[in-house]
């Protein structure tokens, strides 16, 4: 019941958002000038963020660190946060960084400046704005890594088990308790690594207990603590079952059994859809169903091929095990396709960012490591249904033989056409016969009587007395280790396999089955570096959510500033050459009125001083304008305390900068301004 509540409080617990934040505006705005000190500090973002009891660090203009309230929401919105600043702060540029963490769980950071009455002389330097600590960053990617290898092993491998019904399980044991061992290491160690990742500390904050409290509150704590409930049902569920590995022919699981691991490994998927990626942003529903789809079908296909890697290495493999393998992955293939395509979509938002973002280069990598490993399939598949085909030819051959050995000895020991022999079988051999099996119509071979050579598998035709396959395999009716299974005796046929099992896998010669083993490996290989990509891909911004904190719409949200850079050349008789930018703050960037502040900086990055500074607007699609502003001089910086813009829409913003008593230059911008 707990385990049930946490994942229900995993799955609700997810809202529109678009995966990874991106910061949409702050309040005061990057680069501004206000005339009062502002009583707290606001910022928004593209998408609800969890907040750390050091997200803001306040510098004064003399890099000391100011004092700050408890970070919270602004006015219970997720997708902000706010912190109270002290009540004098005097005057000067100050310094904010700041750090939270995204819904999907990956902490984001930033810095920037803002200077009340006036920029100081000399601006502060900004605090490095890492979002995270090298060394911790990598352990934590590893460890990431390591658990998307160690599930894949699990489930995959539960899953060749269950669909595919090797009749020896035994060589797949260590593949069972690895994946699970390293499933739990893995996990634990994201457990206790998650704390300063997300503050951005060294590694040797791992052991804080204070760190790990509070990393059992949030989603991501939550997620991994679900996921350790989760594996011990496993451990109890593979206790359970552990005849099956350590007999050969030790059957099948039994059909609760395979129910169970059924609801366990779409629970283990679940705790990676609900703390990553597809937990925010657009469709979160679709989108989880789409990531666990794709997180089981990674593992089915990834784990499978492990698997049956491991079984080609140590024994003979039977054909309807490679034949559903065969099948198995051709199904899983489709679901990738199916859910990659849809995933790609929700997380690039554009054809354009496919090439203009980290992301999508990132994905288009990935395309192509999954290009290869469909090359590779299609290479297995092929030595696959060659070998079956062999292993049936053969078998015709075997069979044409033993009936015309049959219909000679009746030809010798009979007088009419139904006339039966029957012969005496020593003691030694009644296990390796049937009571009574028969080898063509009217010729029986009866316990205790000998048996034709070529009905007794001798010769050519039928392999070795012993039952040997002279392509190295098993012969269909012997039980040795790897053999296949008995046509003539159901009781020990493959499990669930219907009618003939068609015997191990046996090819003309040993070339197809090191064919085969080489495709699997390159299959395996090529996966592995899939997976690094995979984990490399959900650690990073999606391009649908650069995209909208790039052209971010302020309506409904909080009133953030405008800001804009005009730069400006001139080049004099008198003045010589003259370049620099005057940077204009419009509160809050609305219709109505509008605070303005303009600061003029020198070609060096340092505050200049100029003789006149004019700022006019107009609205060419309404034919309104120009407005001139009205700005003074205040020392600093010029400004103007109501500039009253009527009309939405895309306004020029001329501004026209005088630096000696004839010479000035003008240069129009366009502005936004939000209804």
């Amino acid at each position: 019941m707990l385990l049930g509540s946490v994942l229900m409080l995993l799955l609700i617990g997810g809202g529109p958002a678009s995966a990874h934040a991106a910061l949409r505006g702050a309040d005061p705005a990057d680069g501004s000038v206000v005339k009062t000190a502002p009583r707290s500090l606001t910022l928004a973002f593209t998408e609800s963020v969890g907040l750390l009891d050091d997200s803001f660090r306040v510098f004064d203009a003399q890099n000391q660190r100011l004092r700050t309230g408890r970070p919270e929401h602004a006015d219970g919105r997720a997708d902000t946060a706010r912190v109270t600043l002290p009540g004098r702060l005097g005057t000067g540029t100050f310094t904010v960084a700041w750090r939270v963490v995204s819904a999907d769980s990956h902490p984001i950071a930033g810095a920037f400046t803002f200077s009340v009455g006036k920029p100081s002389a000399v601006p502060p330097a900004l605090p490095s704005a890492s979002v995270e600590d090298p060394a911790t960053s990598g352990l934590f990617n590893i460890g990431r890594y390591a658990a998307y290898l160690a599930a894949a092993l699990l489930i995959g491998t539960a899953v060749f088990v269950a669909v595919c019904g090797p009749p020896d399980l035994r060589p797949l044991r260590r593949l069972l308790m690895t994946g699970w061992w390293g499933l739990a290491g893995s996990t634990v160690f994201l457990l206790l690594l998650r704390g300063p990742y997300e503050t951005g500390a060294g590694p040797a904050q791992a052991l804080d207990p204070s760190g790990l409290g509070r990393t059992l509150g949030t989603r991501p704590g939550l997620a991994l603590v679900a996921r350790l409930a989760l594996l011990a049902a496993v451990a109890v569920l593979l206790w359970r079952q552990r005849g099956l590995v350590r007999e050969r022919d030790g059957g099948r699981p039994s059909r609760p059994a395979l129910l169970t691991g059924a609801v366990l490994a779409v629970g283990l998927t679940l705790t990676w859809a609900a703390a990553e990626h597809a937990s925010a942003g657009i469709q979160v529903p679709a989108a989880m169903t789409s990531a666990v789809l794709h997180l089981l079908a990674m593992a089915a296909w990834l784990g499978g091929l492990t698997a049956l890697l491991t079984l080609l290495h140590r024994a003979s493999v039977p054909s309807h095990v490679v034949h559903r393998f065969s099948r198995l992955a051709a199904l899983s293939v489709t679901v990738l396709v199916a859910t990659g395509v849809y995933q790609s979509w929700r997380g690039l938002g554009s054809a354009s960012a496919l090439t203009d973002t980290t992301y999508g280069r990132v994905l288009l990598a990935k395309i192509a490591a999954v290009a290869l490993l469909l090359a590779a399939g299609a290479w297995s598949r092929r030595t696959v249904h060659g070998a079956l085909r062999n292993t049936t030819t053969g078998k015709t051959t075997a069979d044409t033989a033993t009936t015309a050995s049959g219909t000679a000895t009746t030809a010798g020991t009979a007088t009419t056409a139904d006339a039966a022999t029957t012969a005496t079988v020593p003691p030694t051999a009644t296990a390796k016969v049937t009571a009574t099996a028969k080898v063509t119509a009217g010729v029986k071979v009866t316990a205790g009587a000998p048996v034709p050579a070529a009905a007794a598998g001798e010769g050519p035709a039928g392999g070795d007395p012993a039952g040997g396959d002279p392509a190295g395999g098993d012969a269909p009716g012997e039980d040795a280790p790897g053999g296949g299974t008995s046509a003539a005796n159901p009781a020990t046929r493959a499990p669930g396999f219907p009618g003939r099992d068609p015997g191990p896998l046996a090819p003309a010669g040993a070339d197809r089955r090191r064919s085969l083993r080489r495709s699997v490996l390159a299959e395996v290989a090529v996966s592995a570096v899939v997976l690094v990509l995979t984990t490399v891909l959900t650690g990073t911004l999606p391009g649908r959510a650069a995209a909208e904190a790039a052209a971010a719409e302020q309506s409904g949200g909080l009133p953030v500033a405008s800001v804009t850079d005009v730069p400006f050349f001139l080049d004099s008789p008198q003045a010589g050459e003259v370049r620099g930018k005057v940077q204009i703050t419009l509160d809050p960037g609305r219709v109505g009125a509008n605070k303005l502040q303009a600061v003029v900086y020198g070609p060096d990055g340092g505050f200049v001083s100029v003789p006149e500074l004019r700022v006019s607007f107009s609205l060419p699609s309404r034919d309104v304008g120009p407005l001139d502003s009205r700005i003074t001089d205040r020392g600093g910086y010029w400004g103007a305390d109501a500039v009253n813009l009527p009309m939405p829409g895309e306004w020029d913003m001329k501004v026209t900068i005088r630096v000696s008593d004839i010479d000035q230059v003008s240069e129009t911008k366009p502005v936004r301004i939000e209804r």
